[in-house]
């Protein structure tokens, strides 16, 4: 069957170039030209993926995305057309996929949506839990679950694969574009602020179990690394 590719855009001539763009490389376009619309469709026939357009006649594309992820985790990819960068920045914040800015490539677009359906369909491994001996994060591949001091985190998929691949080395410092390489597979220069993103994003949840520790070191210039010298216990509030 053809991936069905929901596209929520309002602007014809956008929509239509989409929909040509998608159906001419095999897959199965449908679009709405409002939100409602779109959550209505993606209630009725579940897509392999949406492409989403901040700017909606009716409410705003992040709306229509927390409410299509407090019910699915199917992968998402922001359109904006402003020029400067906060939708971008906002967006990734909520846990999507990608974004591209207006005017695109529809050549683009497509390899960003085939990028983004291999690596969401890649099969899961047999479960494994692979926790550093003296730290308290025990991360389990197989339930895609990772527990901080005991506390299993909310995690988006980017943030799993963030704190899955620090946590195999502690202390070692990894570059955002090696991030870029492991978590999401394939970098490209929209991604290179991705990774601060979500580094944020994680932290922000980490602190929530741990509000006295930094988990996650930045080492300016060079990249990332979880904390090697975290307390096996965690500190009790003063």
């Amino acid at each position: 069957m053809k991936p069905r590719i929901l596209i929520v855009e309002d602007e014809p001539g956008i929509a239509d170039t989409l929909q040509y763009a998608l159906r001419t490389e095999g897959f199965e376009p449908v679009c709405c030209a409002t939100g409602e619309e779109a959550l209505a469709s993606a209630r009725a026939e579940p897509p392999a993926l949406v492409i989403l357009d901040v700017g909606l006649p009716d409410t705003s594309g992040f709306e229509v995305f927390k409410r299509l992820r407090a019910s699915s985790d199917v992968p998402v990819v922001f359109l904006t057309a402003r020029s400067d960068e906060i939708d971008r920045v906002v967006g990734l914040e909520l846990g999507a996929d990608d974004y591209i800015a207006k005017p695109f490539s529809p050549r683009e677009l497509v390899a960003r949506v085939r990028g983004i359906l291999r690596r969401s369909t890649k099969p899961v491994t047999s479960s494994v839990v692979v926790p550093a001996p003296t730290l308290p994060v025990v991360v389990d591949e197989g339930r895609r679950q990772i527990r901080f001091y005991g506390r299993a985190l909310e995690l988006s998929r980017y943030e799993f694969g963030l704190l899955q691949t620090l946590a195999s080395r502690p202390g070692h410092v990894f570059s955002r574009d090696a991030l870029l390489d492991r978590v999401w597979g394939d970098a490209t220069e929209s991604l290179d602020r991705t990774v601060d993103a979500h580094v944020k994003t994680l932290r922000a949840k980490m602190k929530l179990v741990a509000p006295a520790l930094e988990p996650i070191r930045t080492h300016r210039g060079s990249g990332y690394a979880l904390a090697e010298d975290l307390p096996a216990v965690l500190p009790s509030p003063a």
